[in-house]
């Protein structure tokens, strides 16, 4: 039957959908001109005139915004979209990034900037151009020194995202032991943290870091031990001196308390020092801690894994944890029983003299 066409939908004209779809950051349905705006607002909150420093205002610098919250939140959001995230990078978004983890004393914001550029980094496009990025180098691993445990969670992260980039990794290893202090924050973060998330993210980066680098690994191993590993260690009353296998120690049983299957990446950095020499002396020789490993590992053995009334499906998943537990603890058994052997041989020499 012949009738007149149907009116057009509601909605926009074939123009209007051209516009719209310019306005699209890639296959998304995201805004560019709305993520120019948030982004023109982060510049505003790091601008000279916002952030003179005085005693007024100093407490409004430590607040964000909530609408503010909510949009660049959004953003942190859709990061993860790999189309978003090469716009971002093409706007220059890691340089304002850059410029409010320099200058805006905002806990929140500063987590907010450093997870967006995690989920940046995980494309490897993004990953190398922010790695290569000297600057912002500096500037995410000060991050390390903050004191605000999700900001410390995010740039952890984001070490380990860069980490394990083949092509950027030893960028990062090289820029980590230029800067001593970082192994004091880890140290720090590992004796003294209750949050377990950020226990077992900073675990994974001492972990990835030792099985990048060798040398590294001896480093730290080596830190804060002025005299020979076996020896006392007299500790200044105003610095303490960090020793890594009790920080290591301290996080693992922090860990264990709330889930003792986050265990693994604890359990293999002492695999790991146990490759080494200084590394087995580090745990042996250590007051107390070798014994406290030994405890610790014997009774995560004998109460928490490999029970018998175990699923076969249980022991399956916990193989992993299973070989470095069993690794570390043959290793320290046959550094003791060497000791002592020598013991017996050097009584004999002194009994023969």
């Amino acid at each position: 039957m012949d009738r007149n066409p149907s009116p057009p939908p509601p909605g926009r004209n074939k123009e209007e959908e051209e516009v719209a779809g310019g306005d699209c950051i890639g296959s998304t349905v995201y805004s560019k001109h709305w993520l120019f705006g948030v982004l023109s607002g982060l510049i505003q909150i790091v601008s000279p005139e916002n952030t003179k420093s005085s005693s007024d205002d100093e407490e409004q610098q430590m607040e964000l915004d909530e609408e503010m919250e909510n949009e660049i939140c959004r953003v942190w959001d859709m990061s993860m979209d790999e189309d978003v995230a090469l716009f971002l990078q093409e706007f220059n978004a890691p340089d304002i990034f850059m410029g409010v983890l320099a200058k805006s004393k905002c806990p929140r914001l500063r987590e907010i900037c450093v997870g967006i550029l995690g989920n940046m980094a995980c494309f490897q496009e993004i990953c190398v151009s922010i790695s290569s990025d000297e600057n912002l180098g500096q500037v995410l691993l000060h991050c390390l020194y903050d004191s605000d445990p999700p900001t410390l969670l995010e740039t952890s992260r984001l070490l380990l995202t860069c980490l394990s980039q083949a092509e950027v990794a030893s960028v990062w290893v090289e820029r980590i032991r230029e800067h001593p202090a970082i192994y004091d924050s880890i140290c720090f973060i590992m004796s003294s943290s209750t949050n377990v998330d950020l226990l077992v993210k900073v675990g994974e980066v001492v972990d990835k870091l030792f099985d990048l680098d060798e040398k590294l690994m001896l480093e730290w191993v080596r830190n804060g031990a002025s005299q020979p590993l076996d020896q006392p260690q007299e500790e200044s009353e105003e610095q303490p001196v960090f020793r890594l296998v009790p920080c290591i120690l301290e996080a693992a049983k922090q860990v264990r308390s709330e889930n003792p299957e986050w265990l693994d990446v604890y359990m293999h950095i002492l695999q790991l020092l146990t490759t080494v020499d200084d590394g087995i002396q580090a745990i042996v020789y250590c007051p107390d801690t070798g014994k406290d490993i030994w405890n610790l590992l014997f009774d995560l053995v004998c109460h928490e894994f490999c029970q018998s009334d175990d699923p076969p499906i249980i022991l399956q998943e916990q193989k992993t944890v299973l070989a470095s537990v069993f690794s570390v603890l043959c290793a320290i058994y046959a550094s003791q029983t060497e000791q002592e052997y020598l013991k017996i041989e050097k009584g004999k020499l002194g009994s023969n003299s």
